[in-house]
């Protein structure tokens, strides 16, 4: 009751409808911001997660062609540039190592208008200490985009009150305690309960592990371009449908490129032509599947030739560092930390065979794992 700061809240209206996406961690934080927006703002809403291509409300606001996302970087608008406001703001909220997680997650995010700006004072977040000088709390930001908006920086002062008020109780409160800081201790439950966790066990009819390969030059070689995909690897977990094909390099060969994929030159020469390779690649993938990938190389390489997925794909890489609590190394390390050997023979050469199979090993052994409600050693 002490901490308390809703009897500085006065909530507002605004044009724009604020929506955050809140990190699942973030959302464990008292001192954080968002909520006193969320509260003092009129018909704004709140999402907690990490992942949120299953949540059916942020994909129908993404969808939307009024949709902004608030968050700096390339070709971030001002908010004092636009000629018409957006309908909708989304704001990703927690820290910038989480904001910049959940962006990464969802990349449809990426595809919106974005909005960004340099605030005209410094942040009051004066009990948590913030990366830069131009950084400032959620709530401040949102209040500065807002007034910009709607030319209007009065009416959402009620805002700031709140925020300030809370820093101060915060501030006065840590000043007077005289025992040790407490903690709250919570005992930590599956790895699968942790937010933004995918269903492995739901989406398994519909997962499809990848690994791609591609032939990139070192800087100083002088070819320009970025690496182009040169492998793709893929198999349907529920029935075992295969797809592999190799592609002709369109630019000349890395000196090393072979060497590092684990395939021969020749191997790589002779593939087929990247239209050919696409349309047999189309012809295995269904809308409803998800790719499961070690990190976005693979999607990524894809997206450069013009193909994109129909839903979201899966960074199992995201999910074992769930696992494991840590960072899980390559594929074939993560697989054999779960008990598998990757001994025998590969159905596709190199190096994309052994990550693909231990793409496969991994997603399958996590699967395990949450439908027997048992973590392994």
């Amino acid at each position: 009751m002490s901490a308390c700061w809703c009897t500085e809240l006065i909530p507002v209206e605004s044009k724009t409808r604020v929506v955050f996406l809140q990190h699942t961690r973030e959302s464990r934080v008292a001192i954080g911001t968002a909520r006193i927006a969320h509260v003092g703002l009129a018909g704004s809403e709140l999402h907690e997660g990490i992942d949120f291509s299953g949540n059916g409300r942020v994909q129908e606001l993404v969808g939307r062609p009024g949709t902004a996302l608030l968050f700096p970087g390339p070709g971030a608008m001002s908010p004092d540039a636009l000629r018409c406001p957006p309908e909708t703001l989304l704001v990703i909220d927690g820290t910038w190592p989480q904001a910049r997680k959940l962006l990464a997650v969802n990349p449809v995010l990426g595809t919106l208008p974005r909005i960004g700006f340099m605030p005209r004072r410094p942040g009051n977040y004066r009990i948590r200490r913030e990366p830069a000088r131009h950084c400032v709390a959620t709530v401040e930001a949102v209040v500065e985009v807002l007034a910009a908006f709607e030319r209007d920086e009065a009416r959402f002062a009620p805002l700031l009150r709140a925020f300030e008020s809370m820093v101060d109780r915060q501030i006065a409160a840590v000043s007077t305690r005289v025992g040790p800081p407490r903690r709250r201790l919570k005992r930590a439950g599956p790895w699968w309960r942790s937010g933004g966790i995918p269903d492995l066990d739901g989406l398994w009819p519909n997962l499809v592990a990848i690994a791609a390969e591609a032939n990139a030059h070192h800087r100083s070689s002088g070819v320009q371009g970025a690496p182009e995909l040169v492998q793709l690897a893929a198999i349907r977990l529920a029935t075992g449908d295969r797809f592999h094909a190799f592609m002709a390099p369109r630019r000349r060969l890395a000196p090393y490129a072979a060497e590092h994929l684990d395939v021969s030159p020749e191997q790589l020469l002779g593939g087929v032509g990247m239209d050919a390779a696409l349309r047999e690649w189309e012809g295995f993938v269904r809308p409803d599947d998800r790719l499961v990938g070690w990190g976005r190389f693979s999607w990524e390489l894809l997206a450069q030739e013009g193909w994109h997925p129909e839903r979201d794909p899966i960074d199992i890489r995201s999910v074992a560092a769930h696992r494991f609590k840590r960072r899980p190394g390559s594929a074939e390390a993560a697989a054999k930390a779960l008990g598998w050997t990757l001994d025998g023979a590969m159905w596709v050469p190199g190096r994309a065979g052994r990550t693909l199979r231990a793409i496969e090993v991994i997603t399958g052994k996590l699967r395990e794992e949450m439908r027997s409600g048992h973590v392994g050693g």
